[in-house]
């Protein structure tokens, strides 16, 4: 998604532009994909913020990506977290939302009234890193240096309610040494906005996208592999596709993990050797596993909802802990699936890396099985209602997209590190940028955000904002 919205950002400005994708279709994690008549999404399930005045409305209305089929989940519980046999309601809008809570927790009214205020206001200054004066110090200064898990344990003091309110995080990492507040109130606060579901899929933004580019003059190639980045003199020349083609760039823009960007460039004399072992160095966000499950017609309720399942003793902040503890439920509301998503480790599947076997699909198995039996316990006639189950691993990922250790979320952010962590569009090679999930953030807003920032290297901030904030 990254690539599309940098080219489509220049696109739109008159810059001339190639998107190169490897695959055979455009969207990356965007992707549909479809299994007999049934359409599965390989890694969007909702968004948030998409109504006016709301953190993603002005990107997507930007990007012309407004009047696909969006649909708002149910206001009184856009997220319902299960936990020890109970649900526990998220409501959208932050008073909603409060005061739904408040009547499950009393005791921490005003601890949740603190807390919907911090990502409100997160919300309201969404883009200050676009701003030329705030970027500067931005990331040394702001929520991107305080601690996530910090702030949820000073403010709220009911251990019950802290894991309720981390209790729909399978949307990004809970790392509690690790995460930063600016990335936790940013991502949840845009879906205290509203939330969104697309009937239909989430390939149909890549290819909204893509339309777009072409009809601004722009060319998309599929089945096209960038498997190497020339270099002379400092400056990146081009690149060669599918090993034989060469394209000439004045510019070449990388949404791929910043490592696989490092591999194209293996011979780079502008590439320090510190700079290497710096983007060498830095940790993966777990991946997930993923149970695409086609439903007999009519047998298991539309539910307007997502659905986090999680073990009563499970450790919501220790990321990828061995055995299924939780599990998101998402409903497509078009057709009779629904998938089942999971943390998972890289280590779990790394004896499969090289060669996958037998044991590989009977681990795919046994994982699928741990999903669903968690999931009975809010969906009890689940079982009964399975047609066929399909699955996914981080090597699924990885395979798809190029992604180090199939990670979900890209790069693990750090508060104590975010100069190191938080990675700027420019690299050592003044014509050779980066975008997409590993810098910033991750997800649809995330990316979208991400995308301006790069874009701006090449045509000015103040170009691209002034359409933004109209």
């Amino acid at each position: 998604m990254g690539g599309l919205e940098c080219a489509y950002i220049l696109a739109k400005h008159g810059v001339a532009v190639t998107v190169l994708e490897q695959s055979s279709v455009v969207g990356g994690c965007l992707q549909s994909f479809r299994r007999g008549d049934t359409l599965f999404d390989t890694g969007f399930h909702y968004v948030g913020g998409l109504r006016e005045g709301e953190s993603l409305y002005p990107l997507f209305r930007y990007f012309d990506l407004l009047d696909l089929p969006w649909q708002a989940l149910d206001e009184d519980c856009f997220d319902e977290v299960f936990i020890g046999g109970r649900s526990y309601a998220l409501a959208v809008g932050h008073e909603r939302f409060t005061q739904t809570l408040a009547a499950a927790f009393p005791h921490e009214r005003e601890g949740l009234q603190r807390y919907t205020d911090c990502l409100k206001q997160v919300g309201e200054h969404i883009f200050d890193a676009f701003r030329p004066r705030e970027a500067a110090d931005f990331y040394s200064s702001s929520l991107f240096a305080r601690s996530a898990y910090e702030f949820l344990t000073d403010t709220i003091h009911d251990p019950l309610l802290r894991k309720v309110l981390s209790g729909s995080s399978l949307k990004l990492e809970l790392a509690k040494e690790s995460l930063p507040l600016y990335v936790f109130a940013q991502i949840n606060n845009s879906f205290i906005q509203s939330a969104w579901r697309l009937r239909g899929g989430g390939q149909q933004i890549a290819d909204r996208l893509a339309a777009h580019i072409a009809r601004m003059g722009g060319l998309v190639r599929t089945r096209a592999e960038v498997t190497r980045i020339e270099e002379r003199d400092g400056k990146a020349t081009g690149v060669l596709v599918n090993g034989e083609e060469f394209i000439e760039a004045t510019d070449i823009i990388c949404d791929i993990h910043p490592k696989e960007v490092l591999r194209l460039l293996v011979d780079s004399v502008s590439l320090r050797r510190i700079y290497r072992r710096r983007i060498d160095s830095l940790e993966e966000t777990f991946g997930m596993f993923t149970a695409n499950i086609r439903l007999k017609e009519g047998a298991l309720p539309y539910l307007n909802r997502n659905l986090f399942i999680h073990r009563e003793d499970a450790e919501l902040w220790e990321p990828g802990t061995e055995g299924v503890q939780s599990v998101m439920a998402s409903f497509y509301p078009d057709q009779a699936a629904l998938d089942l998503l999971t943390p998972m480790r890289w280590s779990q599947v790394a004896p499969w890396a090289e060669h996958r076997d037998a044991d590989y699909e009977t681990f795919k198995a046994e994982q699928a099985e741990a999903c669903i039996r968690l999931a009975e316990q809010r969906l009890p006639d689940l079982r009964g209602a399975i047609e066929r189950v399909y699955t996914s691993t981080p090597l699924t990922y990885r395979r798809y997209t190029h992604t180090s250790e199939g990670s979900a979320y890209g790069i693990r952010k750090d508060w104590r590190s975010p100069v190191t962590t938080v990675l700027a569009p420019k690299t050592p090679i003044e014509n050779v940028l980066l975008t997409g999930q590993n810098l910033n953030l991750h997800g649809v807003l995330g990316v979208s955000m991400t995308s301006v920032i790069t874009a701006a290297q090449l045509i000015g901030m103040e170009t691209i904002a002034n359409s933004l904030t109209r």
